[in-house]
Parts: structure tokens; sequence; C-alpha cells
């Protein structure tokens, strides 16, 4: 997935709805009625789409073997790998270290 790509511009509606260009939902699997996880970054709003690739990615997560580590602690080393991997993405789209 190339982050560098053109910015495409939207436009919120009254009811602040946007429509998703058909090329990056395609990219992320984005059907009717997909959920999305919105929260609020330094550099603006973030929408993650929740998918079916997504759901069946975290439902390894959720799987306990005794001895595993504690689901806390395995979701914090998850959701801390994520940030970086968006720190990451970021500096590369800017340009900045």
């Amino acid at each position: 997935m190339n982050m560098t790509e053109k910015a495409d511009t939207v436009w919120f509606t009254t009811k602040g709805q946007v429509v998703i260009p058909l090329r990056l939902r395609k990219q992320f699997q984005i059907e009717d009625g997909t959920k999305a996880v919105v929260q609020a970054t330094p550099e603006g709003i973030l929408l993650k789409p929740v998918t079916a690739a997504t759901i069946r990615k975290l439902r390894g997560i959720l799987k306990r073997k005794p001895g595993d580590k504690p689901f806390a602690e395995e979701w914090a080393e998850h959701k801390r790998e994520e940030r970086e991997l968006e720190k990451a993405k970021y500096a590369r789209s800017t340009g900045s270290r």
C-alpha cells in the first residue's frame, strides 16, 4: 500500500457525512454496512474501517492459551505497534522524521 498517493478531496454534508472515494473503498474492502472506528489524532480525524479481515486478525489476539501474556498486556503491545506504524506512515507521507 503506497501512502504517498495523491490526496482526494471530499465534502462533508450538514450531517457530517462524507463519501469515501471508490478506489479507497476497494483498497480497504469497505462494503455497504461496514462500520468504522473514528478517532481524534494530532494530525486530524482517523477513520479505521472494521472489515472482515480486521475481525479475523483480532480473533487471533483473543485466543488465549495457558502461559500466554495477559490479554491487557498483549492488547497494549498491539496498540503500541499500531501507533508506531501510523507515526512511520505519517512521517513518510510528510517527509518528516
